[in-house]
């Protein structure tokens, strides 16, 4: 799972989606090299909506979108496909691949970790306070016990990744 958070955890400007007005180039750069090292993308569809743009779809990675309304999309063999299939569904189905990069929202964050699917979470806390926004991960009814692995500071302003490993 990667992820980019406010120091309070929300990972929106309140409504606004568009995470490039407070994020740093650094994290991008972080991000694009974990993308680059996975050929399987998972994103819930709010996620989707907000990146498309930015989105270059090729053969060398595989997108899953996870959505209600599967059929309102166009699938591209190969390329991007959307599913309402459960995540464990999901993984059994795309178990010829070693790795999946989980790219969020909070939603689809919270039921990959609910069905114990995540095993490592990078996450870039920049250094913001927002006041309102949507949260790393969507309540959920358990708790789950993480282990810093690695701490990097990115910038000058106080940037830093950071990665976790899984406990329970």
């Amino acid at each position: 799972m990667v992820m980019v958070s406010s120091v309070n955890g929300k990972i929106t400007n309140g409504d606004n989606s568009d995470i490039y007005e407070w994020t740093s180039d650094e994290d991008q750069r972080v991000f694009l090299s974990l993308k680059k090292a996975h050929r399987l993308i998972i994103m819930g569809r709010k996620t989707y909506e907000v990146a498309k743009k930015n989105m270059r779809l090729n053969t060398k990675a595989l997108r899953i979108v996870i959505t209600h309304n599967p059929k309102r999309f166009k699938n591209i063999p190969g390329q991007i496909e959307f599913t309402n299939e459960s995540p464990s569904a999901l993984i059994t189905r795309l178990s010829n691949y070693s790795s999946a990069l989980l790219v969020g929202g909070g939603e689809i964050n919270a039921l990959f970790l609910k069905e114990h699917l995540v095993s490592e979470i990078h996450v870039t806390i920049e250094p913001w306070l927002l006041g309102r926004g949507k949260s790393l991960v969507e309540e959920m009814d358990s708790q789950i016990q993480l282990q810093l692995v690695s701490t990097k500071k990115l910038n000058e302003k106080g940037s830093m990744h950071m990665i976790y490993k899984v406990i329970t």
